[in-house]
């Protein structure tokens, strides 16, 4: 009875600090250090961290610091939504495959928040001991994963497979309220980690039916309403429409945003990755580039306003979603300072953007294996190969449908200037199952994947697109060569890249060779990114494998 009171007491301690402080607003801006308040650790998403007191010289004396366990279900948990009770069947299967492992933790104020579908838990970041669990009563939904909370102050914002978004006492677990943003019945899905930004909570989408259109929103944080609203796909009469053979293609074109944005708070703009258009690969009802799919836009925060964009995949038509991190960063090219943004997206090519203007300033393969385009236009933009879409009798195309890359998040260093992702060359037969043009969704078409010959962690020379050196993992050639089986990526002061790789591994590499320095067994493959923090003046490594989180410091 005596330990029980006082680990209540302890709870209620700690949950009273929470109240009092919350999250600094500020620390959205910095890079990460006392606190990882946000999905990419800042607003940049280059996930670099200045601590070093884990660094080259002594990462070999890293140790495990604890494990913390999962546990879905609504036991002892705060329980909201609208479903029934208990979690649908999908829902138990991700824990044991896809699902569960995919947000990236966020740790304020001594405390670590993560998240999983239609749950979502808050651990203590010294010990890994459960302080509350909140169960949301799923309707239904896809429940291929959920990458991660948002943060406002005491607040909590999550996404749930059925497409409402979620808002939580950051210290009690206690939902606040909770708003639909689209209905399930039309096949949306929700997964993304919502990104605050001043008084705006950015919600995205995701979807491939083609029943509905694509967006994004910004929502207000107090009360949930929606501020406003950006579709993926231009209405008839707006600048974009001339890429659409009609109303109707538009209307159902896909584009959805589901990935977590970046956002630069000198320009005010917020930098949005959208994914395929729909149907997903026979494109000829939707013949043209088909706007602002498979895009980096630039939106304006105050008013969801389109300011620029650029087109990763003109008329994809092999669900290559562009929604790879656009990182941020400034160099001097050409012998001018610059504000920039790249991404290595899932079609093979490697970007680098005047993040002001959205003028390309490199367009070049990060994989030498990617063969579906013919060159690049006076924009940057790849010219689509129409020999590499879906045939009767088969194509052969290069990246697979996983992509050269995938939505795990890379990591820059302003140490090194290297842009650090991991990626796969692998090949696909693509088939057209049918000849009549009037598809939906990714009807009419199969994939035969052949494998590849080479996945590995790549660092890239973020102002040139040149590959400074690469580490191949080992086992690849199989079908199962995919990126996003490798996990996500942080860099550090201590001039180290942790990530993960198949062989279930946390993995310490030197920033400038790629030379392994440290590695420690995980009981699954890291299916998301590392982060870390100084806490009591250690610095902490936190990862996840399948339902578990695993804390290394020093010792």
């Amino acid at each position: 009875m005596k330990s029980s009171s006082l680990f209540f007491g302890v709870m209620l301690a700690a949950m009273s600090a929470l109240q009092a402080q919350g999250l600094d607003p500020r620390l959205l801006g910095q890079p990460p250090t006392q606190a990882w308040p946000t999905y990419h650790g800042d607003y940049s998403g280059r996930r670099y961290s200045t601590l070093k007191q884990i660094s080259r010289a002594n990462v070999k004396d890293l140790s495990l610091g604890w494990v913390h366990r999962l546990q879905l279900g609504t036991q002892g948990a705060n329980i909201g939504g609208e479903g029934a009770n208990g979690p649908p069947v999908d829902a138990v299967e991700s824990r044991f495959g896809r699902g569960l492992a995919k947000a990236t933790p966020l740790m304020v104020n001594g405390v670590i928040y993560y998240s999983a579908p239609d749950n979502v838990w808050a651990i203590d970041a010294r010990s890994g001991e459960a302080i509350w669990h909140y169960f949301w009563k799923t309707t239904g939904g896809i429940h291929i994963g959920n990458r991660g909370v948002g943060m406002y102050g005491n607040w909590l914002y999550f996404e749930t497979p059925d497409d409402f978004i979620v808002s939580l006492d950051a210290a009690t677990g206690q939902e606040r309220w909770h708003k639909k943003i689209a209905d399930v019945k039309h096949d949306y899905f929700a997964t993304s980690a919502p990104i605050v930004i001043g008084h705006h909570v950015i919600v995205g989408l995701g979807g491939d039916s083609g029943n509905e259109p694509g967006w994004l929103e910004a929502r207000d944080p107090d009360s949930g309403e929606i501020q406003w609203k950006w579709f993926t796909t231009p209405r008839p009469g707006q600048p974009g429409a001339e890429t659409w053979p009609n109303a109707a293609a538009m209307e159902h074109g896909g584009g959805m945003p589901w990935a977590p944005q970046t956002y630069d708070p000198e320009l005010k703009l917020l930098y949005v990755p959208t994914g395929n258009p729909s149907p997903v690969q026979i494109g000829d009802a939707r013949m043209g580039d088909n706007l602002w799919t498979e895009s980096i836009v630039a939106l304006d925060i105050e008013t969801g306003k389109l300011v620029w964009y650029f087109q990763c995949s003109p008329h994809d038509t092999h669900d290559w979603d562009a929604s790879e991190v656009p990182v941020l960063f400034d160099a001097i090219i050409d012998g001018k300072p610059r504000k920039l943004v790249a991404q290595a997206s899932r079609n093979g090519l490697f970007f680098v953007l005047d993040r002001i203007t959205g003028k390309a300033l490199v367009s070049t393969p990060f994989v030498a294996s990617a063969n579906w385009y013919l060159g690049f236009d006076k924009r940057g933009e790849p010219i689509p190969n129409p020999a590499k879409e879906p045939q009767i009798g088969g194509v052969l195309v290069s990246p697979s449908n996983g992509g050269a890359a995938n939505w795990l998040p890379p990591t820059y260093s302003p140490d090194t200037g290297l842009f650090y992702v991991n990626a796969s060359e692998t090949y696909s037969l693509y088939y057209r199952t049918q000849k009549d043009p009037n598809v939906v969704g990714s009807g009419g078409f199969v994939e035969n994947g052949l494998g590849g010959f080479s996945n590995s962690l790549r660092a890239i020379n973020a102002r040139t697109g040149k590959i400074r050196w690469s580490h191949t993992y080992a086992g690849v050639r199989d079908a199962a060569a995919r990126p996003e089986r490798n996990g996500g990526l942080m860099s550090t002061a201590g001039r180290l890249v942790f990530g993960g790789g198949l062989s279930s591994q946390v993995v310490a590499y030197d920033d400038t060779s790629g030379k392994i320095l440290w590695h420690s067994g995980l009981h699954a493959p890291m299916n998301n990114a590392p982060i870390t923090y100084l806490l009591d003046g250690v610095q902490y490594v936190v990862v996840g494998a399948d339902d578990s989180l695993y804390a290394f410091r020093l010792q």
